[in-house]
């Protein structure tokens, strides 16, 4: 599992996940999040195109960002969702909850990045 983050624009983080997201990668994920709304972050981008499984507590983190973005008049999109990840909030209706795209473009391209 390997965790990076970057920026797309001077409000815009990315954060790209790969392997399993799950309750040993949230404390880390958790902390990079809370630095870069501490920055000024609005929008995060979780790009999820190499992750295989994700657990309740991902979801969690998941929610925990959406809310503190919206806070700050900002939004978590998300992107990349491979079968079995799509599933998982298929079952759980986390994709009522969030805007879900494709790829990185697609998620590029609503941003207007």
């Amino acid at each position: 599992m390997s965790i990076t983050s970057s920026s797309l624009t001077p409000s815009t983080a990315v954060i790209t996940v790969s392997g399993r997201f799950d309750a040993h990668q949230v404390p880390k994920i958790q902390k990079d999040v809370d630095g870069m709304l501490a920055n000024g972050t609005t929008v995060v981008v979780f790009d999820l195109s190499d992750v295989n499984f994700v657990d309740s507590s991902a979801l969690a983190v998941m929610v925990r960002t959406m809310k503190h973005c919206r806070e700050r008049g900002g939004e978590l999109i998300l992107c990349g969702l491979r079968q079995p990840v799509r599933i998982i909030f298929e079952l759980t209706r986390m994709d009522k909850a969030f805007r879900i795209f494709d790829d990185m473009q697609q998620a590029r391209n609503a941003l207007g990045a």
